[in-house]
This record gives structure tokens, sequence and C-alpha cells, in this order.
């Protein structure tokens, strides 16, 4: 299967086109887009899990290099910052993917559950957080962390993924003091490097379906455009509210899979 549309039927398509577009818009605003779009590459005849997480990926670069460019434009993020991140991360993700080929994300996904609820109560029980930017390292601290916060969480990302640019939000908004929309602005460019980092291991494998990444893409751009203009012109208050949306939905998810995976008869 070279494109991947051999066998699919028109409603499928129509819907992966639809959650393309949905999931470039939250990634642009929080990130977390991989929760609407994997489940609908997943409805693709005879896809495998490898060539659905590489799909993925293919159709996410064209959203976050969108929304990345957006931002940039508009908000002017601090490349100082956003640049080293992005290179560590590139490097982490594509650690992860190799890992990934090997170890089962089930062993993962029940400390990022915890994590997550971690992360939900941390934004919830602090309303304040992140409104405005108040850098809490500065000189070279300030650039460890950051490449710090790449280097887990780009690992993060190309071993499991899902909601890797909302860790990166809370992260930025956490450990260094950005408000939510510098955060949202600056993960994008990073989030874009760590979806590079996993094709680049995924490319020689042949799992990319190429027909349908690229038309996923094109809804990705799409949905990213806006959401990152949307992000924008709403505020950083905006942005913590579907913050907290996408965050509870991760934690939905992750936590069924947990249950299916360990308990379920």
């Amino acid at each position: 299967m070279i494109s991947g549309f051999e066998s699919i039927q028109l409603t499928t398509l129509i819907l992966i086109v639809v959650a393309g577009f949905a999931a470039g818009w939250v990634d642009a605003v929080v990130g977390g887009g991989g929760l609407i779009q994997l489940p609908a590459l997943l409805l693709v005849p005879g896809i495998t899990p490898v060539q659905a997480l590489a799909t993925n990926k293919m159709g996410s670069i064209f959203g976050t290099t969108t929304s990345a460019v957006t931002y940039y434009r508009r908000v002017g993020p601090d490349l100082k910052t956003a640049v080293p991140m992005a290179v560590i991360a590139l490097a982490g993700s594509f650690g992860g993917a190799i890992l990934a080929a090997s170890l089962p994300a089930s062993v993962f996904k029940p400390i990022i559950v915890l994590a997550l609820i971690a992360v939900a109560i941390f934004t919830a029980l602090r309303p304040g957080a992140g409104e405005l930017t108040a850098l809490r390292h500065d000189g070279h601290k300030h650039y460890v962390v950051a490449c710090l916060i790449g280097a887990v969480i780009g690992f993060y990302d190309g071993l499991i993924g899902p909601g890797t640019g909302s860790f990166l939000v809370i992260a930025l908004v956490s450990a260094m003091g950005y408000a939510f929309l510098e955060a949202s602005a600056k993960a994008k460019i990073v989030n874009m490097a760590t979806n590079a980092g996993a094709l680049i291991f995924f490319l020689p494998h042949g799992s990319l379906l190429w027909g349908v990444g690229l038309i996923l893409g094109l809804a990705n751009m799409a949905g990213g455009y806006l959401g990152a203009r949307t992000a924008v012109a709403r505020g950083s208050k905006f942005v913590r509210l579907v913050f907290l949306m996408v965050v509870a939905a991760l934690i939905i998810k992750l936590g069924m899979d947990v249950w299916n995976e360990n308990f379920a008869a």
C-alpha cells in the first residue's frame, strides 16, 4: 500500500479530513490533537499501528509548522529559547521512536495518566498561573531548563506521543514562567521539531501512507492556521481554558487504555 487510498471509502476519507482540521486547531491552541487524528487514521482498512503513527506525524508536521509560523508573526516568541529546545527535542524524539519499536507504550501509560492528573490539579488550583510572563530563571540556567524540557518531552513524543503539546505548554508555564499564549507559541516550534524527529525514524521503514498523509496535512494546516489566530485573538485565559479541556480528555482516553489493557476481562 503506497498511498493509502486503495481501499478507503469516501466517508472515511471525509472523516479523516474533518479530524485533521479539528486536530490542527486543537494542536495550535494547546496541543493534544493526536487524540482526534490518530483514532480517525485507524479507520483506514488494513492500516497497521506503525503506519498510523507515521502518517499521524506526517499530517501533524504540516499543522505545527503552519501554526508555528503564524505564532511567530503575531506573537514573536523568543527564538533564542525556542530553537535550542527544538533541536534537543528533535534528537529526543528520534531516540524515543527507536525505543518505541521495541518497548510497548502500555508500560508508560499509567505514569502519564498520573502526570496529567497532577497537571490538571496544578492548573485548576492556580488560576493566575500563565496569565503573564514572569520568567523564573535567567542566564545559562534559563537555557539549560529549556533544553531539559525539550529533551524529556521530545523523547516522550517519539515514544508515545499523545498530549506532547500540552506537556510542553504546562512545562513552559510552570517551570519557566511563561504566559499561556507565549508558552503555546514556543511549544509549536518545539512540537514541529519532535514531529520531524519521529518522521526521520519512520521514513526509511516505508511506514507512511503518503496520499492519506498529504490530505491529512492539508486539513491540519487549515486547522493550525485558524487555531493559532484564535489563540492570539483570545489570549492566555482562553488558551488556559482549552488546555484544561484537552488535559481532561487525555486523562479519560489514557485512563480507559490503562483499564482495558490491565483490568478488563
